[in-house]
């Protein structure tokens, strides 16, 4: 059995989708009520591959929310996803995805550190981040977008914001070794980090966000913000093509502007449809056929039986894992969003 770790966008968000969550008490609760609410398995889920092959899986809600890093509540965050791993084990769940914050939470603030919780003895080996297969996924959109775009790599400038994170530095790899990308601008906070992927890759220019977005023909946003990012559109060329990895997801929204074309970064549609609510609930524009690559890396893991944190720690990602995940999501019907 396959599981997914997520939580809603904000705060109002919860509380307008409580009763469809299921719990429709916490609708009129603030935000102290959500810092101590437990996790709970609010969906089962059936998805079969084109193969033929079917799993089973639970969708576990944390019932974080992004408003709790924005204030600072970090104890409340740290707890919610490290329950949240503790219910999903207790329920008997193979492999498990930590969908949108809750990967960053457990890698930036060191949870590793906490393998107890309450009775339950965290076995790491039973979750996976589902960063590889994000990476993955926005590159494929990186080359297949730019293409219908008419945009040439060959002659292209890409920038990465978030260029030193976990999907960010796999994004640098994979553009460097496996396209002949002319150009890429790195972004990120820490200028240390910045400094060691560019020895890394042997190339990349450092550059600030200010000073990148005017020079670049695609802009890759997996820079991890509670707030989400303000981007001036008439400073990009045109054409733009803008891949929004984030969560929440709130450019294309922002964004509206003649030759900017913004892409929903590191989603994936299926080939067969997938009966679920989550994805209504987190307004995924066709959710039986849509949904979030690092949930879907849990669902792959599961069809292929390998029970292992596939996605784990920081900047461990190789260019042969993206291929091999790659692979085996193609295998099972899983394509990237291109529209």
């Amino acid at each position: 059995m396959f599981g997914l770790i997520g939580h809603l966008t904000s705060l109002e968000h919860a509380q307008a989708v409580a009763k469809e969550l299921g719990y429709p008490e916490y609708a009129d609760q603030g935000l102290d009520f959500w810092c101590s609410a437990p996790p709970q398995i609010v969906d089962t889920i059936t998805v079969t591959s084109v193969t033929g092959q079917k799993i089973e899986g639970r969708y576990v809600e944390s019932c974080f929310l992004p408003e709790m890093l924005a204030t600072r509540r970090i104890k409340a965050a740290t707890r919610k996803i490290l329950n949240a791993m503790s219910h999903a084990q207790k329920n008997g769940i193979n492999i498990t995805a930590l969908g949108g914050f809750s990967s960053i939470i457990f890698e930036n603030f060191n949870l590793e550190q906490f393998r107890q919780v309450r009775n339950i003895k965290l076995e790491f080996e039973r979750f996976t981040t589902g960063n590889t297969h994000t990476a993955y996924i926005i590159c494929r959109q990186v080359e297949q977008a730019s293409k219908q775009l008419g945009i040439e790599l060959n002659n292209a400038t890409v920038a990465i914001c978030g260029a030193t994170g976990d999907i960010g530095s796999a994004i640098c790899r994979w553009l460097d070794a496996r396209t002949d990308v002319k150009e890429l601008l790195l972004i990120a906070r820490n200028s240390d980090r910045l400094k060691n992927l560019q020895s890394e890759l042997g190339r990349g220019k450092i550059m600030s966000l200010d000073e990148a977005l005017p020079q670049a023909d695609i802009v890759v946003w997996v820079a991890s913000m509670p707030k989400g990012v303000e981007i001036d559109p008439s400073v990009l060329k045109q054409p733009c093509l803008l891949i929004d990895g984030g969560y929440p997801k709130n450019l294309a929204m922002k964004i509206q502007h003649p030759g900017v074309h913004v892409l929903n970064g590191g989603i994936v549609e299926h080939s067969l449809d997938i009966d679920w609510k989550i994805m209504n609930i987190v307004n995924m524009d066709v959710p039986a056929r849509q949904l979030f690559a690092c949930f879907a890396e849990s669902m792959l893991l599961e069809f292929e039986k390998l029970y292992t944190n596939f996605s784990w720690g920081r900047n461990q990602i190789t260019v042969e894992k993206m291929e091999q995940i790659g692979q085996v999501s193609v295998k099972h019907g899983f394509r990237p969003l291109l529209v």
